[in-house]
């Protein structure tokens, strides 16, 4: 499951700039990024303390413009 969270450190050491303003986890990997796409269903969860836009797919990171975007996965990743 991929859950997106709203990044309320942004800006601080190792938490990104200021424009890095979601956080996306992937399981135990998570990506700061600028902007996020969903081309799939999601749906809101309580995840821990916070609330998550969360989804399944697969995560394509474009690092020119600091944007993930959460697609479809391949059959064969099924």
């Amino acid at each position: 499951m991929i859950c997106i969270r709203f990044n309320k450190n942004r800006g601080q050491p190792g938490r990104g700039t200021m424009e890095h303003v979601w956080r996306v986890f992937d399981g135990p990997k998570e990506y700061l990024a600028k902007n996020v796409k969903i081309d799939v269903p999601s749906w809101g969860a309580k995840t821990g303390e916070d609330w998550s836009i969360c989804c399944e797919g697969s995560v394509v990171v474009d690092r020119e413009t600091s944007t993930i975007t959460i697609g479809e996965r391949a059959c064969s990743q099924k």
